[in-house]
């Protein structure tokens, strides 16, 4: 049996990554140590995040790119974890790895055990993992939308921009989407019970979104930058609030980013001043210890119904470059997920898109 993954090639990654930014690579499958278990991956999300980790060369040489997986162990010599339990680890984009004493992961990304009977074990790095963390923690814990607040969230239909919008809707606020294509935009207003939903790809963005907003907006949660951050800028109304969740439309940048978001907030210095906006930059890493806080929330709200979650998952090992492209493009349609092997808790392999709720509820 061989461990097939992808590993970054020699040359620097400045920019957007592109096809030979990647390799793929085939070894021996690992052999777990005392404290130690070798799972296999099911699923590999694919977020904007990772380009900082392929950038910065984070974790060490030659392993395989980070990613947040859903695993089944194989074979564990670690305390707390058998053969057959499914657990929320960092795999990365590989079929095979370790987790345990000695493995490098991110500080706040913790194995963890996952209970199937409460439903797809895919949304465990989605709306009821990280991701819903990082909504949870941006919209509500920092931004505390009020009923009748006007509320804007960019990159609706993403990941994280979908459930900040509905946690906003649960507040009682008024919801306004910022996506892609048309049909992007009558997914967040006719399934995701957004008010309204405007086109970034248009060219009257600002008259646009000020049409949406003519009583201002209150809350702003940002994962874009660039001309959407300019439309929502002057829209700002008095004691506003600004999470900067992302700027993806600046992961391309040759510093990923960071000079943009100094540049950003330059650019809004006289409004924000002016208006007196509190903006606050979001790390999830330092609400980790909310992360029970947030299942106690949401997770009803999903088995409920009202909070619904689209995924977009795509077949087989090989596509995870082209895929992880797509995603960081806006093409992909939902949080954006690779299944590199079989889901027993499913009984058959999902198909390539799905719109499947953590709980078996159609979205």
């Amino acid at each position: 049996m061989r461990n097939r993954y992808w590993t970054l090639s020699e040359q620097p990654v400045v920019g957007w990554p592109q096809e030979n930014t990647f390799v793929l690579m085939q070894g021996p499958v690992p052999v777990p140590a005392l404290g130690q278990a070798l799972t296999r991956t099911i699923y590999v999300s694919l977020d904007p995040y990772q380009v900082y980790y392929q950038r910065d060369r984070t974790g060490p040489a030659g392993a395989p790119c980070h990613a947040r997986t859903v695993s089944q162990v194989i074979e564990s010599r670690m305390n707390g974890f058998a053969a057959g339990d499914f657990v929320f680890n960092t795999n990365g984009w590989s079929e095979y790895a370790l987790m345990g004493e000695g493995v490098w992961r991110p500080d706040y990304m913790v194995p963890r055990k996952l209970d199937p009977s409460l439903g797809r074990i895919s949304q465990s790095v989605g709306v009821l993992g990280i991701l819903g963390l990082t909504a949870y923690a941006g919209m509500d814990l920092m931004a505390s939308p009020k009923p009748g607040e006007t509320v804007v969230v960019s990159a609706a239909s993403g990941g994280v921009g979908q459930i900040a919008g509905q946690l906003a809707k649960q507040r009682g606020a008024r919801v306004v989407g910022i996506a892609g294509r048309d049909a992007k935009c009558k997914f967040v207003t006719e399934e995701l019970g957004f008010d309204a939903c405007v086109s970034h790809l248009s060219p009257t963005l600002p008259a646009d979104l000020a049409a949406v907003c003519q009583a201002g907006v209150d809350v702003y949660f940002e994962n874009v930058g660039a001309k959407v951050f300019e439309a929502v800028l002057p829209l700002f109304n008095q004691a506003a609030r600004m999470t900067i969740c992302g700027l993806i439309a600046h992961y391309g940048d040759k510093d990923g980013g960071v000079d943009r978001r100094a540049a950003l907030m330059k650019l809004g210095e006289p409004i924000f001043k002016e208006r007196d906006v509190r903006v606050r930059n979001l790390s999830v890493s330092e609400f980790a210890e909310q992360h029970d806080e947030m299942l106690a929330y949401v997770a009803p709200l999903v088995n409920a119904g009202k909070i619904k979650y689209r995924e977009d998952i795509r077949q087989g090992l090989k596509v995870i470059p082209a895929a992880f492209a797509e995603m960081l493009r806006g093409d992909s349609f939902g949080k954006m997920l690779v299944q590199v092997s079989p889901d027993p808790t499913l009984g058959v392999r999902a198909p390539q898109k799905t719109s499947q709720g953590p709980f078996g509820i159609r979205t």
